[in-house]
Order: C-alpha cells, then structure tokens, then sequence
C-alpha cells in the first residue's frame, strides 16, 4: 500500500491502538517488522496511520501481541475497511480543515455523545443564523463562499442526531453560554427555542448547569465525549484557538469520564433545565 500523505483521526487511532498492543507486549517494532516480513520503518508507517494494514494482518499481529480482546480486535478489524470518500465529510475536504472533517466522523462513528459547554452552544444544537453569527467573528474575515461553505457543512453535521438507530446524545450547557447574545436579541431567543425543540427527541438529554450551584468548579473542561464501539476506542473532543484537538490517552480518558460526572451532578433535571432556558428566553 502506498504511504498517506495525511491521516485521518481513525487510521491514526488504529495505528495508535496497534502500538499500545506491542508495547504491552513488550515486542519491538523490529520483531513485528520480521513477522510481517518488511523493515521496521514500515512498522513506524502502520502505527501512524500513513499506511494501512488489511483485517488479516491485523488479526495476525493481534494474535503476535497475545491480545485477546476479542471485542477490541472486531472494532479495529471494521476500522480496516474505511476508506476515504465513504462519508459525506468527503464532499467538503480542502473546504474546511482536516480536524473538523475528523469530527465530523467522529460523531457519526460514535455509539454516543456527551457533550458540555460552558460558553457556546454545541454545533449540533446551533442555528443557522447563530452559526453565521459566531463565523462573522473570525479573523481574518472569511469571504462568503467560504462561509456559505462553513455554515452548510455545519448543518449537515447535526443530521447525526436524525440517524437509524439513534445516537443516544447528552448535552450539558452553562447558563453562562445560554444567556450569551450571540447575534441579535432575536437571534439569541430562536436560538433558546430551537435548544427547546431539540431536547425534546426520544435519543437528546439535555441538562443546564445554573449559575446559583454552589462549589461548581468545571468552568475550564468544555469537552465533547465520544464513545466509541468499544470503551478502548473513546475520545475526548476539545476546541483549541487553533483547530480541534483530540484526546485518546486512557488516563486521560478515565479523567474526563469523571469530570464529566461531577458536571452532570451539578447540573438540572431535564425538566428544571427546559423551565430554565424558557425564563432566559423571556429575559432576553
């Protein structure tokens, strides 16, 4: 197989996966590499995600590594088969950047989200004339095309929430986003009701951390928390100044999972957080 000339979030995990398996093993990359027969750089190439590996050399180096983690090795085996041009983030590669196209699948290969915002409304929940709002923001300016481009990929991510079987989807959100005039007064208010609408779907939880909770301190952890097939294959979602960032490091993950605990507790039933989001609309 040819080299990549860049990776997707997927192959990179895969490969990343595969290299925790030797390590865990204790198997160096000069061992696997006479194994498959090639040199260890390819080796390098495999757990980087810049060159694939076929379901039965990857069963093959599972069973070199003594993985028995038959579930594990099924969710990776699947990964196998994913080629670019599958998804419909295809469509708008070299529109927006690889890290958004990597979210992107990452929500549609999901088995769940959790999301928590303190300062924004979630993608998934934004209307169109809020998003145009929040693109008018960047710097330097982005020429219409381009946000016309933006603004349609957007859209199209939130039909995430309308697939079969459903993404079960948990949404936390500060006060502090929901009383956050993002555009106009108008704006801001059919931006509450659309949240409104939303979290009324069977598959959305949707929550509301208040400002009157005492001891909140999980104003810093803005996160969105994938789960994948199988828990080994989780990420955590951040948005940095730059571009999106990823987190699959287990501790980490383990870190997260229970930050995102503490946030949940201090947030409102559904139904005291739906009461509260139609006060914050009448204030506005």
């Amino acid at each position: 197989m040819p080299l990549r000339s860049t990776a997707t979030a997927r192959q990179e995990r895969l490969g990343i996966e595969l290299r925790r398996m030797r390590e865990a093993a204790g198997i160096t990359a000069r061992e696997t590499a006479k194994l498959l027969g090639t040199d260890p750089g390819k080796v390098s190439h495999i757990e980087s995600g810049r060159l694939g590996v076929s379901e039965e050399r990857l069963r093959r180096l599972a069973a070199f590594y003594s993985c028995v983690d038959g579930d594990l090795i099924d969710a990776l085996a699947a990964i196998t088969y994913e080629q670019r041009g599958q998804g419909w983030w295809e469509e708008y590669r070299g529109v927006v950047s690889l890290r958004l196209l990597d979210l992107a699948e990452l929500e549609y290969r999901s088995t769940e989200l959790s999301h928590f915002e303190v300062l924004h409304i979630p993608g998934l929940l934004q209307t169109e004339e809020s998003a145009l709002a929040i693109f008018a923001y960047a710097v330097p300016e982005l020429p219409t095309p381009e946000v016309e481009s933006r603004l349609a990929f957007r859209m199209h991510r939130q039909k995430v929430l309308d697939r079969d079987p459903s993404l079960p989807y948990e949404v936390i959100i500060h006060e502090a986003a929901l009383r956050t005039k993002v555009g106009t007064t108008a704006i801001a208010r059919a931006q509450l009701h659309h949240i409104l609408t939303v979290s009324e779907r069977p598959n959305v939880t949707l929550r509301v951390v208040p400002f009157k909770v005492e001891g909140f301190g999980g104003t810093g952890f803005s996160m969105l928390y994938a789960s994948g097939s199988v828990p080994q294959l989780d990420t955590v979602q951040i948005d940095a100044a730059h571009d999106c960032v990823f987190v699959n490091n287990h501790p980490q993950l383990a870190k997260y999972r229970l930050v995102l605990d503490k946030i949940r507790s201090a947030s409102l039933s559904p139904g005291r957080s739906r009461d509260l989001i139609r006060q914050i609309a009448q204030d506005l």
